[in-house]
């Protein structure tokens, strides 16, 4: 049974607003593109398919990693002292310890930006990527969250709330809401008109397929705000659910790739060059070898689905529900979703690469 709140969708216009675009759609794109590189990689490529999409807007979303600094320093001491501690704590964040060890550096040396400065960095990328593809970004482009919802009644007032609000509101075609990161701006503004839902379509990258056994928790996009997470499967707002593990980390891209399909290809083929090759999650992760080492370009995904619905399998299922310990649970009688799982990887790139080469 979805959220009372929001208004109920009837089988017929739930089923046309979960069904493949058929031609160009109206989208407003809500994007934490500082977060590292893959939002960028996304917002061109929907920037440079016209005859897909139009882009409406683009607003910024809040981000920050600094929900693993307790854990990550509590694994620190336990792993220096040889205690107990939950081994799969431990053993989530190993790997990411051992690297910044080797490195000659502690968990206390990394510095996590908060939600409000992520979200600032966010629009400067947003705005950055419209400057290299020579686009005027001047009212197109708006500021979202500062700050994650505090419960799931609690909406955070913003520039994107109102742009998204509006947006759903006019036009006759439905607004096509791709979300690259957490979901803050698109559930406050669900809070605050709880009628849009009978205007938008929510495609949102995020966490494991829904019939994963695993915890939810290593998703940046799912855990950070988990109201609005929540709000996402429990509204009954037409949603297209795209897991990021298993699903969209199959779009891999290579230092080889870069420098023979993008690098050199204007002035947005040479800004993605030096954010692969400058990629703030190498410091952060500690990543070594890097050129050597593919890196998943996530969010094409979410413009990959509205280009061609055949590049990303999907199928409607029963919208999960997200427990205390972020595990899948399951009620056959849930609002309907679209849930993707498969990729055609290849196609995917030889798109972007071709529309960039254009250029």
């Amino acid at each position: 049974m979805a959220d009372p709140r929001f208004p109920a969708l009837d089988r017929d216009l739930m089923e046309a607003r979960l069904a493949p675009p058929d031609g160009p759609v109206r989208l407003l794109i809500d994007t934490d593109t500082a977060n590292e590189i893959d939002d960028q990689y996304a917002l061109a490529l929907a920037l440079l398919s016209p005859d897909a999409m139009t882009v409406e807007a683009v607003t910024a979303e809040p981000f920050s990693f600094a929900h693993h600094q307790k854990d990550l320093l509590a694994a620190e001491r336990a792993l220096d002292a040889g205690t107990a501690l939950d081994e799969h704590l431990v053993g989530s964040l190993r790997g990411w310890i051992g690297r910044l060890h080797a490195a000659g550096r502690r968990a206390a040396d990394l510095r996590f930006v908060g939600p409000a400065e992520g979200m600032e960095m966010s629009y400067a990328e947003i705005r950055t990527v419209y400057d290299k593809l020579g686009i005027a970004a001047d009212g197109e482009v708006f500021r979202g969250a500062d700050r994650y919802m505090p419960d799931a009644a609690t909406p955070i007032r913003s520039e994107a709330v109102d742009c998204i609000i509006d947006l759903a509101k006019s036009g006759a075609a439905p607004l096509y809401i791709g979300a690259m990161g957490c979901v803050t701006n698109i559930a406050s503004a669900m809070l605050v008109a709880p009628e849009i839902i009978e205007n938008i379509v929510v495609i949102w990258t995020s966490a494991y397929p829904s019939h994963a056994p695993h915890s939810n928790r290593p998703s940046l996009n799912l855990v950070q705000d988990l109201p609005a997470s929540r709000l996402m499967f429990d509204s009954g707002v037409p949603l297209v659910y795209l897991p990021g593990y298993h699903v969209g980390a199959q779009l891999t891209i290579s230092l080889p790739d870069m420098e023979r399909f993008v690098k050199g290809r204007g002035a947005i083929g040479d800004y993605l060059f030096h954010l692969y090759t400058h990629n703030p999650l190498h410091e952060m992760f500690a990543i070594d070898d890097a050129a050597r080492r593919t890196w998943v370009i996530w969010d094409l995904i979410v413009i990959a689905w509205l280009i061609n619905p055949d590049w990303v399998s999907t199928y409607v299922t029963a919208t999960p529900i997200l427990d205390d310990d972020l595990h899948w649970k399951h009620d056959p009688t849930r609002p309907p979703m679209r849930e993707g799982f498969g990729v055609q990887r290849d196609e995917i790139f030889r798109d972007l690469f071709d529309k960039i080469g254009r250029l």
